[in-house]
């Protein structure tokens, strides 16, 4: 498997071999598209190949799946959170070899790729209880003898688009809540990360199978472009969620508007951390490197511009830079390591772009700011001083570099943290609650996650993930994410003989 390599022979613990049959339509694998390669970022070697679905996949795949949903939606909701929860225990049982396909292919480092696929199971056990309590209100009319509801019912189904950074967690915020609510799943993966895609719905797929449900419940795809902008046109799929760049998620929503369709969108981040002079220093500083450093600075939820106050800017700087200098760099999957490769050869070229940018906006370099000599896609964390004038500031460069600012004033850094078009993730350190209060008022942060005294990355499951602005405005996983993933009908019985109306009106 991508040759004899054999510490990929995990992967046949998970249904992987040297060849695999991207797509999983109609309770089949069956794909008739180009074969594509899948590549490990540690240096670029091939893991396995894998058969792309085409849009003629796509077509027979939709019309099983919106057959499948009839069947679906019509299964009382706790049933359907039975069939989540075995999910849960087939993920749960393929934990270690699941993390490691994650770290494999998609470069974070071992404890992340695992905690990544406990996130999905987490999720798992997360709907199986929502699943009985999907509940409408009961409102009080105005108009003797009648009675009003609300009742929810499914939308029927549900798109999945994802992108390399979280290549399953983020299809379990979707589609543990989709199916719980009674929506059949299409999912395209990320076309970089096609082989976490095929494992992930083989299991789904033998759980269905094992309870005599239609395979088209959960239906997927490795694939291009084409395969995305087939999912945002079709009007079968009421909702689709997507994962990615601000770019490409407004054409996405574009596309669905056009057709009436609903959209959930996450989108970039550009979040902040403030650094208060009452701050916990050694607090902040390991949850700044985490921040930033994490992932190698792939997450959505990166910390990506700093604020210290002045007067402790230079010691907590100081404590990062020589954090930053002592942190391991490479293969993710060995013990000890904390920062793995960017994802692909284009990452490692968007970063060298990115810093002849910052240069030459007048960006100064601490630490970092090199491409590691080596096979894989290793670059070094970097920390720069910049003004936070400098236009590169409001732009998400999707690696570990980490933009350092001062300040003099709370409502200068509030100022500051807002002054982006991403609105996703941002964290004060303080130890004055008032500080913290005003951080989370109305005239605080304008983040969808606004924190104090933890990092801005490293969300839990049962709070709705998802930011404001240039971030798209989606909700996804916990607190009343549910509700995007059906329809809300407002009902009203009479249940009396006579017919008074709303308002008082009298019509003859």
């Amino acid at each position: 498997m991508g040759s004899e390599n054999k510490s990929f022979e995990f992967l046949k613990e998970i249904g992987l071999g040297s060849s695999n049959i991207g797509s999983y339509v109609n309770g089949q694998w069956k794909a008739t598209g180009s074969s594509v390669t899948s590549v490990n970022p540690s240096n670029n070697q091939t893991i396995a190949e894998v058969t792309e679905a085409t849009l003629q996949d796509y077509e027979e795949g939709l019309q099983a799946c919106s057959e499948a949903a009839k069947t679906w939606m019509t299964i009382p909701a706790p049933k359907r959170g039975e069939i989540v929860r075995q999910i849960g225990e087939a993920l749960r049982a393929k934990l270690d070899p699941l993390g490691r396909l994650v770290s494999l292919e998609m470069g974070k480092i071992l404890p992340e790729g695992i905690g990544e696929v406990q996130e999905i199971i987490d999720m798992c056990d997360y709907a199986v209880g929502l699943s009985r309590q999907l509940n409408g209100s009961i409102i009080p009319s105005e108009r003797p003898d009648h009675m009003m509801f609300e009742v929810w019912n499914p939308l029927g189904i549900v798109g999945v688009i994802t992108a390399f950074n979280f290549p399953c967690a983020v299809l379990g915020w979707n589609a543990c809540i989709a199916l719980v609510c009674g929506n059949c799943v299409v999912w395209k993966g990320a076309p970089t990360t096609p082989l976490i895609t095929i494992a992930v719905t083989k299991l789904v797929a033998e759980v269905l199978e094992k309870n005599n449900l239609p395979g088209a419940i959960f239906t997927s795809f490795c694939g291009g472009a084409d395969i995305g902008q087939a999912i945002a046109k079709d009007t079968r799929i009421p909702l689709v969620s997507f994962t990615g760049s601000t770019k490409v998620g407004l054409m996405v929503q574009q596309t669905v508007n056009d057709r009436f369709g609903k959209c959930l969108l996450e989108l970039s981040g550009n979040n902040a951390i403030i650094v208060m002079d009452d701050a916990d220093i050694k607090l902040a500083v390991r949850s700044i490197l985490f921040a930033a450093v994490g992932t190698a600075g792939q997450r959505c939820t990166t910390c990506r511009r700093l604020f210290l106050h002045e007067s402790i800017y230079t010691n907590v700087l100081d404590q990062l830079v020589g954090l930053y200098k002592q942190v391991k760099i490479g293969n993710p999957l060995e013990k000890g390591t904390l920062v793995g490769p960017l994802h692909t050869r284009t990452s490692v070229e968007n970063f060298q772009k990115g810093i002849s940018v910052i240069k030459s906006q007048g960006g100064k370099i601490l630490t970092g700011g090199s491409v590691l000599e080596s096979e894989g896609n290793f670059v070094q964390p970097t920390i720069v001083e910049i003004s936070s004038d400098a236009p590169v500031v409001k732009e998400e460069l999707f690696g570990p570099v980490l933009y350092v600012m001062k300040f003099q004033t709370l409502e200068e850094a509030i100022a500051l943290n807002n002054s982006v078009p991403q609105g996703l993730s941002s964290s004060i350190f303080t130890q004055r609650p008032g500080t913290i209060f005003k951080w989370i008022g109305p005239r605080g942060s304008d983040c969808g996650i606004v924190n104090a005294n933890i990092p801005t990355n490293g969300a839990e499951i049962g709070g709705a993930f998802g930011g404001e602005k240039a971030t798209g405005g989606g909700r996804e996983a916990g607190s009343d994410s549910w509700k995007q993933y059906m329809r809300r009908s407002t009902c009203t019985i009479n249940y009396g003989s006579e017919l008074p109306l709303a308002q008082g009106i009298n019509f003859g």
